[in-house]
């Protein structure tokens, strides 16, 4: 089933049907863009994915043989962190993390896609509330274990391996104390961290989503800062450190000497996934899930600005600050997750595990 057009598009939106990977989309989604998006694409030669646990998708996103926007929605359950390269696709979902590979040769099209991505291993972790996920200078997948408190890598035998927690934890339970969310990849290996407080007590980290939000450098288990609010999606880009402070709606980076936040752009939402590409940055922004963010200072800097809240992704131009290309969910999805991006793909494809045609979508590595 196709989206329906948005309530009201201008001369600089349009909305977009989103395609499933089994067949017609499950759920009735209302979608609209910045018309330059497909040139945007375009010019910088890449696709972008992203996730949604509110929808339980993954959405891949090019454009067609005609120069339009295509959306392709992968029905996976629980989407959230979310690695991807132009061949491969980490994707950790409610109890199991997901690896997706791309089938076909370089120039090889399938039905109009120039990349095809089929689930090719599923292992199952329990779940463990996985938030970002990434893959290590080893080969490893590693990804963020906010029920335990710590990061870890996946086990041949068990649920996990645990290889890092935050210093303030005293030992490894099953109790979310800190909310440790986010990681930044440096040389390989995981670099920075995010966490919303630094309890050590179960669920301690609600009673302070206001404040007190750390970003800790892995290899000397130092806290850089804890002046925070929510931080999430900590990426190590152009020699800086950039981490989005969700409960305050602006994106920045964080001086590792002095832990001072710079605040680069306010964006309307609940700031959660960041990717970037040359000098832009990808975001992603999400509803409030009861109606408002209270006891955040987002609510104050919406009503500051006379703005609703946005779900969707937009794209920042870091040299001027400027949002220059969006998508926005106007129905059917309210909260976003993780945000990466395809370079070199025009237009990826997939097909979901539970997907009929994936009996007789065969291929062969050859000797």
């Amino acid at each position: 089933m196709n989206s329906g057009p948005t309530s009201e598009t201008s001369p600089h939106t349009a909305s977009v049907p989103v395609a499933s990977a089994a067949g017609p989309p499950l759920t009735a989604t209302n979608l609209s863009l910045t018309r330059g998006f497909a040139n945007w694409l375009q010019t910088n030669n890449t696709s972008i994915a992203f996730t949604s646990y509110q929808s339980g998708r993954v959405y891949l996103v090019g454009v067609d043989g005609q120069g339009r926007v295509a959306i392709l929605e992968i029905l996976t359950g629980r989407a959230m962190g979310l690695w991807a390269d132009d061949q491969r696709l980490v994707v950790a979902v409610l109890n199991q993390v997901w690896r997706y590979e791309n089938i076909l040769q370089p120039g090889q099209i399938l039905e109009g896609k120039d990349r095809h991505f089929i689930a090719r291993e599923a292992r199952t972790t329990g779940d463990l509330d996985i938030h970002d996920i990434a893959i290590d200078g080893e080969g490893r997948i590693v990804f963020v274990n906010t029920l335990f408190s710590c990061l870890a890598t996946l086990s041949e035998r068990h649920s996990f391996k645990p290889i890092w927690k935050p210093p303030f934890i005293s030992r490894r339970a099953a109790e979310d104390r800190c909310h440790l969310n986010g990681t930044a990849m440096g040389a390989g290996k995981p670099a920075f961290v995010t966490a919303t407080s630094r309890s050590d007590a179960v669920n301690g980290w609600r009673a302070r989503r206001g404040e007190g939000g750390c970003v800790i450098d892995v290899e000397s288990s130092e806290i850089v800062t804890e002046k925070l609010s929510m931080p999430h999606s900590p990426r190590w880009h152009d020699g800086k450190l950039w981490v989005e402070d969700s409960g305050s709606g602006y994106l920045g980076t964080v001086d590792l000497s002095s832990g001072r936040f710079e605040r680069a752009v306010f964006c309307p939402g609940f700031l959660r996934g960041l990717a970037f590409h040359k000098h832009f940055a990808l975001v992603g922004l999400s509803l409030p899930r009861d109606g408002s963010f209270k006891g955040l200072t987002l609510e104050d800097e919406l009503r500051k600005r006379d703005a609703d809240p946005w779900c969707g992704v937009q794209i920042i131009d870091l040299r001027t600050g400027d949002i220059v290309e969006w998508l926005r969910f106007e129905a059917g999805v309210t909260e976003m997750f993780d945000v990466a991006v395809l370079p070199g793909v025009r237009n990826p494809g997939a097909t979901a595990p539970s997907a009929p045609q994936l009996s007789t979508l065969l291929s062969i590595e050859e000797a």
